[in-house]
This record gives structure tokens, sequence and C-alpha cells, in this order.
């Protein structure tokens, strides 16, 4: 079983996100470049993965929002753990600016 949890900011560039985010988790991001997402930073530990993308991709012929559902987002925060994650959940919600957006398990 995996959790997922979105987040996202109208406020901070990915790179304050990305400073933010690893104090808060002592975790380290790596610069990531796909053709798909652009450019994102990934945090991969064995039982959490953080992500930091920014919410317009580049497309085709325009920007694309990465998340249809939440394109008032510029940047968002993708997380993924292996177990429940309510102590990664109430560190990244004490980021002034950063809003929880959607939770699934799966």
């Amino acid at each position: 079983m995996a959790d997922y949890d979105t987040y996202g900011s109208s406020t901070h560039t990915a790179g304050d996100l990305v400073r933010l985010v690893s104090a808060r988790l002592g975790t380290t991001f790596r610069e990531r470049e796909s053709h798909f997402r652009g450019i994102y930073y990934l945090a991969d530990d064995h039982s959490v993965r953080v992500e930091v993308q920014p919410n317009e991709v580049p497309g085709d012929d325009e920007d694309v929002p990465f998340d249809d559902a939440h394109p008032e987002y510029r940047i968002l925060v993708l997380t993924t753990t292996t177990t429940p994650g309510t102590t990664l959940r109430a560190r990244l919600e004490s980021i002034e600016g950063l809003l929880h957006l959607r939770h699934e398990s799966v």
C-alpha cells in the first residue's frame, strides 16, 4: 500500500520549496529533467519520495498544467510513502503558503 499526497503553492518558486522542504525533512533534492515533465526536483529515500514540480510543463505548442485539477498553483509538491505519512504531512503543512490539495491511498 502507498500514500500519495499533492500540495500546491502559488506564492513560492520551485527553488524556494526545495530549500524549505529540505529544511523540514532533512532531505537532499536532485534536479531532474524530463521531456514530459520539464525540470523538476527529486528527493528519494527508501520509504519516502518527494518531488517539487512546476505545474506548467512544456507542451508542443504551449505550456500545459501538470495537474489539471489545480491550475491556480504554480508549484506542486508530490509525495509518495509506503507507510501513512502523518509526520511528513504535518511537516509539509507547517510551510506557510503550501496547501494540501489531495490524498490517495492505493
